[in-house]
Formats: C-alpha cells, sequence, structure tokens
C-alpha cells in the first residue's frame, strides 16, 4: 500500500535529512516529487526523503504515526478538524512566528487557504499546491448522442436519469467505496437548499442541527437520486483510488460525475483523447427550486497543508522551514500544476492561467474559487475524525438506503452537538 520513491521512508532518518509522506497517483505523485527532488539537488547536506500513500491508506497511516511519536518531519493533510487534532495533543510545530518573520512567503499565497491551517488564531499549516473546488462533469459526446443538455436545475439532473438509463448509460459515475466520494453530493445539496449556515450550524455543534429541515430534504433528494437509479450499477463497489469511477466517465459508460478539480489531470493523463479533443464539459453545481443557498459557493479544498511534526530533531525542522520556503511552488511547480489543470494557491497568477494549454479550465477554477460568497471546506477534514467517522459511515449506508434521513441526523447529531 505505501511505495518508498525516494530514499529512506521512516522519521528516524539521521542528520538534517527530513522526511515527507504524500498522495500517490497520477499527475500529483510526480508534481509533488519534482518539487523535493530539486530541492534536494540544491541543499545536498539537508535532503528530504519521501514515502508516499494511496488516499484512503495515508489517512490511517498518517494518524497511527502521529498517535505513536513517528511522525513524519513534514506532514501532508487537508488542515481543519484532523490538524486541529493534532495540534491539541502537541504533535505539530506552531508556525505563526514563523510566517511573521517570511511575510514574502505568507503574502504570495491566497489568503482565504490560511483558514483550514489556522487553530485558535494560530498557523500550524502552510497552505501549499492548488485550490480544489468540487465540480460537476460531463460527457459531452454521451449528451450530444442523448440529444440533452447539461443540467441546470436540480429537476434537470432527476429528468436526465431515465434519459440515460433508457440508453445504458449511467447518469452518474460514483466511487461509493471511498465513502467520501458520496459526500460531496450532500455537501452541494445542504448548501444549495438550505445555504452555507446549515452545515456550520452543526459544525459549531449546535444542538439537532443535523435535523434542519433543509437537512432532511437533502437527505431526502440523495435517497431519491439513488431510488431513480441514478448512479451506475455496484457503486458501493467502486474505490476512488483506482480511478474506475473516472474512466466510466471519460470511456462513455457514465454522463456526468460529482468529483474534485484535480480530477481534470487525472482524465487528461489517464482518458486519451478525451480532454485534448474537448469531450470533458464541467460546470458549479446547479440550484435546487425554491433553495436557500447561493449558486457561487464552492465545496472543496481551499488548499492543501504542510506540518512539521513536533517530534522531528531541530536539524529536520530547519530543513523543512527551508524547503517551505525556498521548495514549495518553485516557479517550476506552479507550472506543473497549470499544466495538470491546477490552479496554485497564489495571488496573481491570471495570466499564467489563460495562456496555459488549460486555460478554460484552470481559468473556470479560478473564478470559482475566487467569486465564490462561501468556499466550504470538506466536511470529512473540517469536523474532528471521529465525527467524521461516523459521517462518514452514516453516508455509505444512507446511499445503501439502509437508514432514513432522520435516522441518519440522528446519529450525526449524537456525535457533533455540544
Amino acid at each position: 500500500m505505501a511505495l518508498a520513491s525516494c530514499g529512506s521512508s521512516g522519521p528516524g532518518t539521521s542528520g538534517a535529512d527530513a522526511t515527507y509522506w504524500f498522495l500517490s497517483g497520477p499527475p500529483q505523485e510526480g508534481i509533488r516529487q519534482g518539487a523535493v527532488d530539486r530541492f534536494n539537488q540544491a541543499n545536498p547536506d539537508s535532503k528530504i526523503n519521501t514515502t508516499t500513500f494511496q488516499n484512503d491508506p495515508y489517512k490511517t497511516k498518517i494518524k497511527t504515526a502521529i498517535g505513536a511519536g513517528k511522525a513524519p518531519t513534514i506532514i501532508w493533510g487537508w488542515g481543519g478538524g484532523t490538524l486541529r487534532t493534532y495540534v491539541k495533543a502537541g504533535q505539530v510545530e506552531d508556525l505563526t512566528s514563523w510566517f511573521d518573520q517570511n511575510a514574502k512567503v505568507k503574502d504570495k499565497l491566497i489568503q482565504t487557504s490560511f483558514a483550514p491551517a489556522t487553530v485558535d488564531g494560530k498557523i500550524y499549516a502552510m497552505p501549499c499546491e492548488t485550490v480544489e473546488p468540487i465540480v460537476l462533469y460531463y460527457n459531452k459526446r454521451v449528451f450530444d448522442d442523448v440529444g440533452v443538455e447539461p443540467p441546470q436545475s436540480w429537476d434537470d439532473i432527476m429528468a436526465l436519469v431515465p434519459k440515460f438509463n433508457a440508453k445504458n448509460i449511467a447518469p452518474f459515475s460514483l466511487a461509493g467505496q471511498s465513502r467520501w466520494t458520496n459526500m460531496m453530493w450532500l455537501e452541494f445539496l445542504f448548501d444549495r437548499i438550505g445555504g452555507s449556515e446549515v452545515f456550520q450550524a452543526a459544525f459549531e455543534g449546535e444542538k439537532d442541527a443535523w435535523s434542519n429541515p433543509a437537512s432532511i430534504t437533502a437527505l431526502t433528494k440523495v435517497q431519491d437520486l439513488v431510488r431513480a437509479k441514478g448512479f451506475v450499477d455496484g457503486f458501493s463497489s467502486i474505490t476512488a483510488d483506482s480511478n474506475a469511477d473516472q474512466a466510466l466517465l471519460y470511456t462513455g459508460k457514465a454522463a456526468m460525475m460529482l468529483h474534485g478539480s484535480w480530477s481534470y489531470g487525472i482524465q487528461q493523463a489517464q482518458g486519451g483523447d478525451f480532454v485534448p479533443s474537448d469531450g470533458l464539459g464541467y460546470m458549479n453545481f446547479p440550484p435546487v427550486e425554491g433553495g436557500k443557498g447561493d449558486v457561487s459557493d464552492a465545496v472543496g479544498n481551499p488548499g492543501q497543508y504542510l506540518s512539521i511534526s513536533a517530534k522531528a530533531s531541530a536539524e529536520q525542522k530547519e530543513t523543512a522551514k527551508k524547503f517551505f520556503t525556498d521548495g514549495v511552488l518553485d516557479d517550476q511547480e506552479v507550472k506543473d500544476w497549470i499544466d495538470s489543470g491546477g490552479v496554485p494557491i497564489l495571488q496573481g497568477e491570471q495570466d499564467k492561467l489563460k495562456a496555459n494549454k488549460n486555460a478554460d479550465f484552470v481559468s473556470f477554477v479560478y473564478d470559482i474559487a475566487t467569486n465564490a460568497k462561501v468556499f466550504a471546506q470538506s466536511w470529512d477534514q473540517a469536523l474532528q475524525p471521529t465525527a467524521a467517522e461516523t459521517l462518514l459511515d452514516n453516508i455509505v449506508k444512507l446511499f445503501q438506503l439502509s437508514i432514513s434521513p432522520q435516522q441518519f441526523a440522528d446519529n450525526l447529531n449524537a456525535v457533533t452537538s455540544s
């Protein structure tokens, strides 16, 4: 499950060498490794050794390592609730004063990216990489073949389902076994129906927040879509780590897919001529009739985050900070992210975006990120880990129709209400 990609993988490396764990898979893995390789070449006396993991195994492995006091020097993550637990346990460095002393590093980043890196007013992680909203993708060729238009509302989505099913095309691809992929549907439906404050109330632990009428409506609509056979047969056994959900879209076996903006780069890398030949369409999630949510609202990852283990040696910590200054988001990494369809979390990059081969998509993502009235962090990252695990387990049951919307709400109220 783990693939060591460069030298030693453990945190016990001697001297100033730091260790760094991050996610595997194209194209992101190569971009991350490239940044490390360039840093190592420029700093032969203080190198970084890397280890890569698939998404779901990583989440387990990193929490176990941190809990055992054996974390890598540099901890890759999503910030939010999980970072908060590390902070409360004294497992990661407070970087507030370092950012004060390195204003050039801080000021070049999109400032909204710091929210998931901040706990009780102090910064514990370096925002990095790209802004990643969740996007509704569609296969233009499939839509043309069936003779239908992309959905402009929830009613349009429900009306499209039988039309694609009649042609033996799955309306939506979904890697349901990974759980967080299902969650994206609820994130948008809660927002579009009740507004961003519905989840915010749950996040803040308000009593019975998950029982809000807008929440119950959103949960019910998801089950309506499942019952209408809106998702590919067998979705509960498909994993996101395998990219099988993406393959269903670009091979035309599915018409649409709700997924992160990083999916563009995967489809570009693995989908043959699908992306280059303009086969991929994309849009923000449409409104729900009568809903209160702002249609500009986005959900997803405002950035990715690098923390420094409190258990690392002084030399390793210095290497990590030097990497934050000189290695993270260097000119080549910025170019690589944009070439992969990503939007780096840097301010004032519009000209680079517009000049790139992926100009349409990266400009679309930049506009979502900068125009969103609210850019909500993914729920499983925003919540504390115990609540997030309960959330993901109950989302699976909701999609499998084994619990009702009210049972879902009751189960979540029990772990998030203060």
